[in-house]
């Protein structure tokens, strides 16, 4: 593929980090080389000299004091180097990538920063990108930013509608403005906030019309990990014969939040811009999270990190369980729902109520329940919305049960107060 025209302004005119780009040296280097070119601290200094963590099990994790060093210290922008070889490791037997060669792999901080690259990447302002009407909140808010223009395209129990991305797609052709067709974002997996799963025949429908109307596909699947009862279908980078795709992943919502790691694959043309985005912001992503993260995996070994993520699909289906338990007893004829197959999502409608914002920003916390509005979620914020989302991940079951009970009482005194209305305007 040619990526010249998926390049914005503002990546095209970013220039490389001359120091960074020395410390490709670093990989693999001499034991008689002398080191003078970076301003690192000197690492005796470093005031911590041992780490141990204890896990679930008990079993204590150490870090060696050379990785210790490596993880107190700055690092290559693309991450910690053993980090990067472990991941390419998993991508490769996960995903099967048919472009693999031609690919390359990037450690970010959380894939959210990824996220944000990617889109000042490719999108001018005045570009179009692809989304869902009901999009990741976050997302909606980071390409403000970049102004673009919106193709928001309708979704329903699988996700995004083919049928409704061809048809937007065509009259923005008809209109002359195809080299303006820039980016496809996509939720593969449990979607934030829908929790809808796309079928393989729906991901490979979605790809042929992006190879149709040439759009890079970023594929956002931090849920990936979080399916509960089988293994996704195919990914949309184990479709990938273009290079077309930038898949985002993350390690938030199965090991830890706060250690900020994520990590980005796709065309090695691609990360070189990302990656140079990385060196001249951040310089790298936390080497001592990636560290740890690195250290836990090789502890874990393919088959004990299988058995982490088999634990986690009980954990969290015991908990979309007794979630929809609850919904059954409380919400049943108040609210309208699907049965998430993995994520950490219910997302509610509410037919009764035009709109759930007031409900839940004004009134609720005065029921003891908060959840987030729909609104938030929607690529046209200025439209009423009936919609709310419901994180179940860390409640226990008798505060779920106690929530949708205060939630079933606050929708019944909407309802109420807008029929009020309506009889006395």
């Amino acid at each position: 593929m040619d990526y010249s025209r998926f390049i914005s302004t503002k990546s095209s005119n970013r220039m490389p980090s001359g120091i960074s780009e020395m410390s490709s040296f670093l990989d693999e280097p001499s034991p008689s080389l002398v080191w003078l070119c970076s301003g690192m601290p000197s690492p005796e200094k470093f005031p911590i000299r041992e780490m141990n963590l204890t896990l679930q099990d008990g079993k204590v994790l150490s870090i060696t004091p050379e990785c210790l060093s490596a993880g107190l210290q700055y690092g290559p922008a693309p991450g910690y180097i053993p980090l990067v070889k472990q991941l390419k490791t998993m991508t490769k037997s996960l995903h099967s990538p048919p472009l693999w060669e031609e690919s390359d792999l990037l450690v970010t901080i959380g894939s959210q920063a990824g996220l944000w690259m990617a889109f000042e990447m490719l999108l001018n302002p005045g570009d179009f990108v692809v989304v869902q009407k009901t999009c990741y909140s976050d997302v909606l808010c980071m390409l403000t930013a970049v102004t673009p223009q919106y193709l928001a395209i309708e979704s329903d129990d699988e996700g995004l509608q083919p049928d409704c991305l061809r048809t937007a797609l065509k009259e923005v052709v008809k209109n002359g403005s195809k080299n303006l067709l820039k980016a496809l974002y996509v939720v593969p997996n449990s979607c934030n906030p829908t929790g809808t799963s796309m079928g393989e025949e729906r991901r490979r429908e979605i790809y042929a019309i992006a190879q149709e109307y040439d759009l890079i596909i970023l594929e956002d699947d931090p849920y990936y990990f979080l399916q509960y009862d089988e293994k996704p279908p195919p990914s949309f980078l184990s479709l990938d014969t273009d290079g077309r795709v930038l898949r985002f992943d993350s390690f938030s919502k199965i090991i830890s939040a706060g250690l900020r790691v994520g990590y980005v694959t796709g065309p090695a043309m691609l990360l070189e811009r990302l990656n140079i985005h990385m060196m001249t912001s951040v310089i790298c992503g936390p080497m001592l999270s990636q560290v740890i993260i690195s250290t836990l995996l090789q502890e874990w070994g393919e088959d004990g990190f299988k058995k982490y993520v088999v634990n986690l699909h009980q954990f969290y289906r015991d908990k979309r369980d007794v979630a929809i338990q609850a919904a059954e007893i409380h919400l049943t004829g108040l609210c309208e729902w699907i049965v998430p197959k993995g994520g950490i999502f219910l997302w509610l409608k509410v037919p009764k109520v035009a709109d759930t914002t007031s409900m839940l920003v004004k009134r609720g916390v005065k029921k003891n329940i908060v959840l987030v509005p729909g609104k938030y979620f929607m690529a046209d914020s200025n439209k009423p919305c009936q919609y709310m989302r419901a994180a179940f991940s860390c409640a226990t079951a008798d505060q779920l049960m106690k929530g949708f009970k205060n939630l079933a009482e606050l929708i019944r005194e909407e309802i109420a107060l807008q029929n009020a209305q309506i009889i006395d305007p």
